[in-house]
């Protein structure tokens, strides 16, 4: 059996991403040494699993935007990444989770059960989502398989977009299969919770290199959500995001995709909503 296949039976609450970094990072032995995950064990191998002790400074710029229940959401700036990357690779809002949330420690292991529930590219700031229990990240799951949890984004797009009061829906179907850029296929996504929804726009004139750009601001809506689906559908529609050189935008300061508002309900009764607007205004 392949080591990171086995680490799911003495880690039942860590998903597979996580027990190959583990792996990865040397935080797991076999006959005291370290190996690859893939590694296949042999009969009567011991294995090991050791806790990280290292000490993880939290960025200032994150913060706990919301938290009710199982629930917290924090605030990730642009420039950051929101899950650990295996090798290294940069500071992330994931290791950071421990030393967030130091009450959240429950297992004997020394394992935090905070854990994200969403992420956001590393140029891209905005809400992200911790849950704070494995009961709560199972219950946010289903929730998300069934197209129930609503995110709102804001993004300054080129060039001027007239949207007409109901709004545009973009259901192209969308391919992220082993692609650093997400290809937009030509037929209709069947799936309503992967559609990007354009439900307002505005005109906006944003400074860039020293000049003002015509630009739109833009407030989208997922459910779900793909890998780079809002970039990739916004540019498809001819309005690539300001900032996005890999889908076609304007050279900038930052990529101008932010992560403005989710809501979901905690249980039958109880609503979560977390809510970090842009500085983005109308006429700056």
């Amino acid at each position: 059996m392949r080591l990171d296949r086995y680490l799911e039976r003495l880690l039942p609450e860590a998903g597979l991403r996580t027990r190959r970094r583990m792996v990865e990072q040397g935080l797991v032995l076999v006959a005291g040494m370290s190996v690859k995950p893939g590694y296949r064990l042999q009969a009567g191998q011991h294995v090991r699993v050791q806790s990280a002790r290292h000490t993880v400074t939290v960025d200032p710029r994150v913060r706990v935007v919301e938290r009710a229940g199982d629930y917290a959401a924090l605030s990730k700036p642009q420039g950051l990444h929101s899950a650990s990357l295996a090798g290294g690779g940069g500071k992330s809002i994931e290791a950071m989770l421990p030393a967030l949330f130091p009450g959240q420690q429950p297992s004997n292991e020394g394992r935090s059960s905070a854990r994200l529930l969403n992420r956001l590219d590393f140029p891209t700031s905005g809400l992200l989502l911790v849950g704070l229990s494995f009961q709560a990240e199972k219950w946010f799951r289903a929730l998300e398989s069934r197209g129930e949890i609503r995110k709102e984004y804001q993004a300054v797009v080129a060039g001027v977009w007239e949207l007409s009061p109901e709004g545009e829906v973009l259901r192209f179907e969308l391919d992220t299969d082993n692609r650093k850029r997400t290809r937009v296929v030509r037929r209709s996504e069947q799936d309503p919770a992967r559609w990007t929804h354009v439900v307002r726009a505005e005109p906006i004139c944003l400074p860039v290199d020293g000049r003002p750009l015509e630009a739109t601001l833009v407030h989208v809506r997922i459910a779900r959500g793909a890998r780079h689906q809002i970039r990739a559908h916004l540019a498809h529609a001819g309005h690539a995001i300001i900032g996005d050189e890999l889908y076609g935008g304007p050279v900038a300061d930052r990529l101008y995709l932010h992560h403005e508002r989710i809501s979901f309900s905690m249980d039958e009764q109880r609503p979560f909503a977390a809510v970090w607007s842009s500085q983005w205004k109308r006429g700056r």
